[in-house]
């Protein structure tokens, strides 16, 4: 058996394929036999395991799966909505950490979809619907307090575009959670953490709880990196989340309160009329 994965990974060679955000690549993990990493032109957006897909290799990609975790109590189905699809890694996840879950992946690029769904195909009992639409259009069409989970994992060329940073955005996201859901946003940004501390007073506007976790390196404006914000209408688990997030391979922090509320240090919310995109990430963090 050992000798057939080593030879599995031998042969194992990248597969490209053009889509509407340019070159779509999965390379293979040289550590694990039936895993992948998605790069789209260069920036790598996901990965997956086949043979393991409660495997969650990215740092915010961990912490996304926490949310997963604390959104019900284990193993309960859940409704979920993955806002931005890449490989489909969380909701592998959360298909397999919580059977009989029905879940809505809306991504905007059908070519990536298809070339995803084929070079790494799903669990043909996953209950997941994929809807190749923009993403604001596709939650709009989510039954009002249909999911108990929301997830934002959205970039268009490293970049959340400027319509999914909004108030007018989250309120539509916060219309389409039940009561007691949550919403999870990877959000990527640098010093001086302007576009961070914004999207923190555009949720605070829309949801009464919030908690933000990310590397300290980040959150302290010493280097460009991810950050999970978490938000809903009901108080979090922020000891638990602070716990798992705490004993990750690579340890984060969890902010919540009048901390959180004092990082924010005094933005204004983020409306349609002013929204920007994210910051473009340097060329050093694909490196």
């Amino acid at each position: 058996m050992a000798r057939n994965k080593q030879r599995d990974r031998a042969a194992a060679a990248p597969v490209a394929e053009t889509v509407d955000g340019g070159l779509a690549e999965l390379v293979p993990d040289r550590e694990r036999p039936r895993a992948w990493t998605l790069l789209v032109d260069g920036a790598p957006q996901s990965h997956v395991d086949l043979d393991d897909p409660t495997y969650l290799s990215f740092e915010y990609q961990r912490r996304l799966g926490h949310v997963a975790d604390l959104a019900a109590p284990p193993h309960r189905p859940i409704q979920a909505v993955h806002l931005g699809g890449g490989a489909l890694t969380l909701a592998r996840y959360v298909a397999a950490t919580r059977p009989r879950s029905t879940q809505q992946v809306v991504e905007l690029d059908g070519p990536l979809v298809r070339f995803v769904r084929r070079e790494l195909p799903l669990d043909p009992g996953a209950r997941v619907r994929v809807r190749s639409t923009d993403a604001r259009a596709g939650l709009a069409k989510v039954q009002d307090g249909w999911a108990d989970l929301i997830i934002a994992d959205v970039f268009g060329g490293a970049r959340t575009p400027a319509h999914l940073t909004s108030t007018e955005f989250l309120a539509e996201v916060r219309r389409a959670l039940r009561p007691g859901g949550f919403y999870a946003a990877n959000l990527a940004d640098g010093p001086p953490l302007v576009h961070l501390r914004g999207q923190i007073a555009t949720a605070a506007a829309v949801f009464p709880e919030l908690a933000l976790t990310a590397d300290p390196t980040v959150l302290r404006g010493r280097r460009f990196g991810n950050a999970v914000l978490l938000a809903s209408d009901r108080e979090l688990p922020v000891a638990e989340l602070t716990r798992r997030v705490a004993t990750d391979p690579h340890p984060g922090r969890v902010e919540h309160g009048r901390p959180l509320a004092d990082f924010a240090g005094g933005a204004a919310p983020v409306t349609d009329a002013n929204a920007k995109p994210s910051p473009a990430p340097p060329a050093s963090v694909f490196r």
